[in-house]
């Protein structure tokens, strides 16, 4: 094996990287991902971004002898396909995937992971110590999580294990995801979501003062972070927002039981103080079994990529035993 691909396809960043055999990155591309208007128009983004990716390293796509894709789910793995994605526009209703990437690059060595799927695979791929039991949570424009369990990397037979996000952590329903569903972690928690958390905390507190721009279209989850120590609202989202996490990750404990539950995605990895403080604090008094070492990714924006890149050297699956060529 020579060159291979990776793909971190996120509901609001494309990359795609060339790597060859030894690990030496040749090139990367990164640009935004279209919101539609089909799902065709992302796949096309991505072949666009192999197909630019490969050029600016030298190589002819039908160089590239494997390739893997972490993706936003949830996915009909047989067809190899995104289905209804929750963050994208109704519109995007499926988005083909490991065809496309196949044929553009004539391999049948395509594989396809849950985004934070890839993640768990970086973690384990690239530590010096390899634990069989550990998890990767992505806290971004959506959550969910990657699996090892005995060593396993846990996919599920329809590709759809660990989307722990669309866990019910409020039974209330006082909020709805992006799924359409009310409760679930990701509509309180997920980067998208807490804007819309905000205002909805703002209406239920009302004597709560706020300097947010809570009206503004610009308003996001940076703002809420950024305010942090000096608005009460922003301090009440934040609180709130670690209650929820909180629970969504003894619930995931609870159900794998990892030693290492590694976190990573933009709205962690941008506020780390302040999203995993209140989850190492919380979950001792919220798991009745033992409680994991949680740790901020060391791999930072590249945690997807990298879970890439690593199963595609390794014929899908991430063990470093089963490096290719």
């Amino acid at each position: 094996m020579t060159y291979v691909a990776g793909v971190d396809l996120g509901a609001t960043n494309l990359r795609a990287v060339v790597v060859h055999h030894s690990g030496e990155r040749l090139a990367t591309r990164r640009r935004a991902t279209p919101q539609g208007p089909s799902g065709v128009d992302v796949t096309e983004a991505v072949l666009d971004s192999l197909r630019a990716v490969c050029g600016d390293a030298g190589v002819d796509p039908s160089a590239i002898e494997a390739a893997a894709v972490g993706s936003f789910g949830p996915f009909d793995l047989a067809e190899g396909t995104v289905v209804d994605p929750a963050n994208l526009p109704d519109s995007v209703d499926r988005v083909p995937l490991s065809g496309p990437v196949a044929r553009l690059l004539e391999t049948d060595d395509v594989f396809l992971h849950n985004d934070a799927t890839a993640g768990v695979i970086a973690e384990r791929f690239y530590a010096e110590r390899n634990p069989d039991d550990m998890c990767y949570v992505t806290i971004s424009s959506g959550i969910g999580a990657g699996i090892c369990c005995d060593g396993t990397i846990l996919a599920g037979w329809d590709g759809n294990a660990g989307e722990v996000g669309h866990g019910v952590v409020d039974p209330a329903g006082r909020l709805t995801c992006g799924c359409g569903r009310d409760g679930h972690w990701e509509a309180y928690c997920a980067g998208s979501a807490i804007p819309d958390y905000a205002e909805f905390l703002a209406a239920e507190n009302p004597d709560l003062e706020t300097d947010l721009a809570l009206e503004e279209p610009s308003f996001d989850a940076a703002d809420v972070f950024a305010a942090a120590g000096a608005d009460p609202l922003a301090d009440r989202v934040i609180e709130r927002v670690g209650h929820w996490n909180a629970i969504g990750v003894a619930n995931l404990v609870h159900a794998v039981a990892p030693m290492v539950v590694s976190i990573g995605g933009a709205v962690a990895t941008n506020n780390p103080s302040l999203v995993l403080d209140p989850i190492r604090d919380r979950l001792p008094e919220l798991v009745v079994s033992n409680v994991p070492d949680v740790r901020l990714t060391t791999r930072g924006d590249d945690v997807v990529l990298d879970g890439a890149v690593a199963s595609a050297l390794t014929g899908g699956t991430g063990d470093r035993t089963q490096l290719v060529g």
